[in-house]
């Protein structure tokens, strides 16, 4: 299908997403976020002209034994190979680095930025930090900048020397100090705020964060990095899950009740899965075990969600495309400009009110007509698709939307489920999905993920540090899930693909919360003191009560 330039084939607007959707490691995508913490939400213009390899960072700490005794060469090149660096095609011929493991703030000195992309998640996760509600979305950057820049003199950039931290932070550490990397913000790429399209899930995230962090005095820096990477991916996942349920209601369906852009979101973040209005809810498989009941369930859960993806990219062309008519009309005077400079999605959404009827149809038809004058054919005839669209007798805007939609569409469905499959971890630590050779995708709860929410739940306000952790029952502790999170294990969802409830799924429902117990006694926060239901608690790892530590 010929006839569509670059201009009908954008389809990227940060403000439903910065992300270029496309599959990402969440080790890059941890490095650049770090460089951006660094430069106050710019990313960073690094001076150096050739890649990084591993023979120079193995020779670096061979030639300091003052700094690195005892590290002979075959124990540092594995050392550096397997837990210091971040590699590309690991074990094979074409194996390169593409940055140090992000355990410290200046690892992203040390990228190569071509190998260690981060596809616009860095940018999306900064900004959603910042745009929580009040103060508490600077204090978490300033918390994950004092964390993660730890050992660090902020004023000169020198090494504190009675900082206490690991063996691998002290490598990175360093590093940074005998190479001196010229490193700057890049101003060349501004930053372009937009609020977040659910405040709900934003300010959850930025409270989880805060939770997390609480934890730094007992949870080794390195685990802690790997909660981190966790959680950011799991907030990622959640945040666009919701996007491809509310865009669509947004643009589209009018009278739907979802209304909110950003202020009409509650502010109980013990009910945020029902932020916007727009309540996500994922049946997860906690056995893990395919073929049984609970794991078909899970796998209608997943198919659910991401067979509203075309619907999305649809809406987001819509978005795209209404952007690129508020630019044209501020151009000719019809449209003011926000203060902000940038339409936002709010701003571009009033453009389909009644009184911008003729010149939204003067504009789009325009459009259409460059379509169908490129795509036509020798002999005149058009394509059958635009053909089709074209006779469907929709308003101008609909039908342009139509056409470029049919065009791309599955190209950016495509990217859109890498992306997603990146950000839920698929068959990977920490996984909300998983996917077997050959299968189909279903919704679990692997035990790192399930680590990291225990580690936020377990917390109650108060204390000196602002927070004492508490023990909670299992039943509490599921409540907390789904109403928080909207992750069902002992119910289905209300809607999102599940209506009634079948005997057999009331089954499936009791043997997963059994998988539920069982994993949590696996990783070390329950056991059972009781054989009263009520009666079974979660007990933190770590107590800290108002006293300290106990």
């Amino acid at each position: 299908m010929m006839g569509f330039d670059r201009k009908d084939r954008e389809f990227r607007h940060p403000g439903v997403s910065y992300l270029e959707f496309k599959q990402m490691d969440m080790d890059r995508v941890l490095t650049a976020f770090l460089a951006r913490l660094r430069h106050n939400g710019l990313p960073s213009r690094l001076a150096r002209s050739t890649d990084l390899t591993v023979e120079p960072f193995v020779s670096e700490f061979l030639e300091h034994p003052e700094s690195f005794s005892g590290f002979d060469t075959e124990t540092t090149q594995r050392w550096v190979s397997t837990h210091l660096l971040d590699m590309v095609n690991r074990g094979k011929a074409n194996e390169a680095v593409a940055g140090p493991r992000p355990l410290h703030g200046f690892t992203y000195r040390f990228r190569n930025s071509k190998r260690s992309r981060p596809y616009g998640a860095d940018e999306q996760l900064y900004e959603m930090l910042l745009h929580a509600r009040g103060d508490v979305g600077k204090q978490a950057l300033e918390h994950l900048r004092s964390f993660f820049f730890a050992g660090i003199d902020p004023s000169t950039d020198a090494p504190v020397t009675d900082a206490e931290i690991d063996v691998e932070t002290q490598a990175l550490l360093h590093l940074s100090t005998v190479d001196k990397v010229e490193d700057r913000p890049d101003t060349s790429k501004p930053r372009k705020p937009h609020p977040p399209l659910c405040q709900a899930a934003v300010d959850l995230l930025v409270d989880d964060v805060l939770r997390l962090l609480f934890h730094k005095r007992f949870i080794p820096r390195s685990v802690l990095v790997e909660y981190l990477k966790t959680l950011f991916a799991f907030h990622l996942a959640l945040y666009h899950l919701r996007l491809i349920k509310l865009l669509p209601n947004l643009v589209w369906r009018e009278n739907t009740g979802i209304r909110c852009v950003r202020s009409e979101c509650g502010t109980d973040l013990s009910l945020a899965a029902h932020g916007c209005g727009c309540p996500v809810g994922l049946f997860l498989d906690v056995a893990g075990e395919p073929g049984t009941r609970a794991a078909e369930l899970a796998e209608r859960s997943a198919e659910v969600w991401f067979g509203r993806i075309p619907e999305f990219v649809r809406s987001a062309y819509a978005i795209k495309k209404l952007d690129e008519f508020a630019e044209n009309q501020a151009r000719v005077g019809k449209l003011r400009r926000p203060a902000s400079g940038v339409f936002g999605v709010a701003d571009v959404l009033k453009l389909l009110s009644s009184a911008r009827k003729t010149d939204r149809n003067n504009y789009f038809d325009m459009r259409i007509r460059g379509i169908v004058e490129d795509s036509a054919g020798a002999d005149g005839e058009l394509d059958p698709e635009i053909s089709t669209i074209l006779g469907l007798g929709l308003d101008t805007f609909t039908t342009y939307v139509e056409m470029i939609t049919a065009h791309r569409g599955q190209y950016h469905r495509g990217y859109i489920v890498d992306a997603l499959d990146s950000l839920l971890l698929k068959n990977r630590s920490g996984a909300l999905i998983t996917q077997p050779r050959g299968g189909n995708r279903r919704f679990i709860l692997d035990s790192r993920l399930l680590e990291v929410l225990l580690q936020v739940s377990l917390l109650a306000p108060g204390g000196p540090t602002g927070f004492r952790t508490k023990a909670m029952r299992v039943d509490e502790f599921l409540t907390v899930l789904r109403r928080r999170y909207g992750l069902h294990i002992s119910q289905l969802p209300e809607g999102d693909g599940f209506s009634s409830v079948s005997i057999a799924d009331r089954a499936a429902l009791r043997e997963n919360e059994t998988a539920f117990s069982t994993k949590l006694r696996e990783i070390g926060f329950f056991s059972d003191l009781s054989d009263a239901y009520l009666t079974q608690t979660i007990s933190p790892r770590y107590a800290v009560g108002e006293e300290g530590n106990k």
